[in-house]
């Protein structure tokens, strides 16, 4: 069952007192249609009624989805893990735009660790270091689409599948980086760094 709570605010821009719904947690089972507006990011946002200033709000959040089997939990604070939850995969992220790109990642039905994989093997191609985020697939092929800034600007770069299998591949012959991401973990690329030599 989802949770939530109205906290008071004043917005940074006008000094307009108003009201946010924020919630702690949310069950996609049991509310479909708050994992749609997370999925956005509208979820999270704070507007101000007067001037419509919006900020993002990161507070600590839980999200459960037993359709996925995936448990997402959102925290500035290293949470404590105390071993593998049965059944499902959970992620620690820091941001929400983490934890939307993560929802993404387990919704197209892709390897959250694989995928890191993927991003570091760009960068590498690349010949520099970018902050690629998953987005999405694409076409009859199933391309995966990153993107990243870059001078001020968004843009979108394509991989081919094939990528992702390879690194699926490297992780199958390396059994112990997944053993590693069982229970509670935080998996990106400062984490995926201690496999990479």
């Amino acid at each position: 069952m989802s949770k939530f709570s109205e906290i008071s605010f004043t917005c940074p821009e006008c000094g307009r007192s108003a009201v946010f719904k924020r919630y702690s947690s949310i069950n996609a089972a049991t509310d479909p249609d708050l994992r749609d507006e997370l999925r956005t990011g509208g979820l999270f946002v704070r507007e101000c009624p007067g001037c419509g200033h919006k900020d993002i709000d990161n507070s600590p959040f839980l999200y459960t989805d037993p359709e996925l089997k995936l448990i997402l939990a959102l925290s500035k604070e290293k949470l404590n893990s105390d071993g593998e939850i049965p059944g499902y995969t959970a992620r620690q992220v820091t941001t929400v735009g983490e934890l939307v790109e993560k929802l993404k990642i387990f919704e197209a039905g892709l390897d959250d660790i694989a995928i890191e994989m993927c991003k570091y093997v760009t960068s590498q191609e690349l010949g520099r270091d970018v902050e690629l985020k998953f987005c999405g697939m694409n076409g009859a092929d199933r391309d995966i689409t990153f993107t990243y800034p870059e001078n001020g600007q968004m843009q979108m770069l394509e991989i081919g599948l094939n990528v992702y299998n390879d690194c699926c591949g490297i992780l199958s012959r390396n059994p112990v980086i997944a053993e590693k991401a069982k229970g509670l973990v935080r998996v990106d690329q400062a984490w995926l760094s201690g496999f990479i030599g």
